[in-house]
């Protein structure tokens, strides 16, 4: 009897203090600021709501400060989910950092936008000098042309800037310069973005989908402007010969072009290596001079030097020839970089079959404003032959075969000259 007593007795006990059936929903808000780092006897030290209650249990002052009994592991209720919570997550189930947290991942663009703090633009007239020393004394080390960028190494006395551009490390005026914010706006309006094709061919699409219709093709290396590119998922905005669409991510390579300063030496070897190709174009133009100067589009060649002039007659002629892509025949077939080589071919002149690389070749002449008949015309993904009077002869699309087209249908990224 003694013994039956003194159970109910410590029953009466156990029942006054534990809570059975209960759920605890935890506000990790309202725990202490420094959590355990580890057991299973735990104690939250703020108050605790008590959603439910068992019929037995007795019922507690309404705004009292309940510290929670011990929790073994072992005691948890089988339904109980497994609960992981850190500072200021609210937690009534299972957390995951999914549920909990926003990961915002960086582009590529985003990353390097964040270096643009550091240049240095020329905001000139033509270009700013870069000297040895800070001083208009000094020796001339190169030049930063107008909207070329560098970067800022430090500053010196008398408003003068230490920079260092390509190859070259010197001293600008800063009254030529921008720097800061001005600089990081500018950085945006003057860098080229430029998707680079990694792949054979490269299908362009209408819309940044694989199941859209094919507006064109690419080849490899080609060099195209890129339009737009963030929250594209995976697909890039260029334009290209006909008109803009879109190409996968996976199969282009994206860089930033910045003009940069040009060296003394740099300089001096560009115009010498510039002045042996005019000669040699000049010789081979000579034996092609005879050519006719019409074709049976009814355009003709106005103004220029009578080399320049003889390239754009030869072109001429093939005016209403069909347009195929990756080829070079000026009769059968030719895409647009193929039929600026194999015009180029017939006097003397070797250029690349791609339109990018040929952007690279001859010398740049300052825009459409100081084009001659026989100067290349370079657009993104494409580069057609001026003729004089603002009109080129290129090698357009399939649909359209060769033709004359005004030069600034679309907008120029360079015009260079052979002869």
């Amino acid at each position: 009897m003694l013994k039956r007593m003194m159970k109910l007795a410590a029953f009466g006990i156990v029942a006054a203090v534990m809570i059975s059936n209960t759920t605890l929903p935890v506000s990790a808000g309202i725990l202490s600021d420094s959590l355990p780092s580890a057991g299973a006897g735990s104690m939250l030290n703020k108050t605790v709501e008590i959603t439910e209650v068992a019929t037995a249990a007795p019922a507690a002052p309404a705004a009292a400060e309940v510290a929670a009994p011990e929790v073994k592991e072992e005691a948890a209720p089988a339904a109980t989910p497994e609960v992981t919570m850190t500072a200021g997550v609210t937690a009534a189930a299972t957390v995951t950092p999914q549920e909990n947290a926003v990961f915002v991942a960086e582009t590529e663009l985003e990353k390097e936008e964040k270096e643009y703090v550091n240049l240095v633009i020329a905001k000139c007239n033509d270009y700013v000098n870069v000297r040895q020393e800070p001083s208009e004394e000094a020796e001339i080390l190169g030049k930063l042309y107008d909207k070329s960028v560098g970067e800022f190494v430090s500053e010196a006395d008398g408003g003068w800037y230490e920079i260092t551009s390509g190859s070259v490390t010197g001293f600008v005026k800063a009254e030529y310069v921008v720097t800061g914010e001005e600089a990081i706006e500018l950085a945006k309006e003057v860098r080229k973005r430029i998707a680079t094709v990694t792949t054979t061919t490269l299908f362009v699409r209408e819309e940044p989908s694989t199941e859209a219709r094919t507006i064109g093709m690419v080849p490899i290396e080609d060099e195209l402007t890129v339009i737009e590119e963030e929250g594209l998922d995976g697909w890039v905005k260029v334009s290209v010969e006909e008109g803009e669409g879109y190409v996968s991510a996976e199969f282009v390579t994206l860089s930033t072009e910045f003009v940069k300063a040009e060296s003394k030496a740099e300089e001096e070897a560009r115009l010498k290596k510039e002045e042996e190709a005019r000669r040699a174009a000049n010789a081979a133009a000579d034996k092609k001079s005879g050519k006719s100067s019409s074709s049976s589009s009814g355009a003709a060649v106005s103004g220029g030097s009578g080399r320049g002039a003889a390239v754009a007659s030869f072109a001429l002629q093939f005016v209403g020839n069909p347009y195929v892509y990756g080829g070079s025949s000026l009769t059968n077939g030719t895409d647009c970089s193929g039929f600026v080589m194999a015009v180029y071919s017939n006097f003397g002149v070797g250029l690349p079959h791609s339109s990018g690389a040929q952007r690279g070749c001859g010398y740049d002449v300052g825009g459409i404003g100081n084009a001659q008949p026989g100067d290349i015309v370079c657009y993104s993904g494409h580069v057609g032959i001026y003729i004089g009077g603002g009109q080129i002869v290129h090698a357009s699309t399939a649909a359209t075969g060769i033709k004359v087209s005004n030069a600034t249908y679309r907008n120029i990224l360079s015009v260079r000259r052979i002869f």
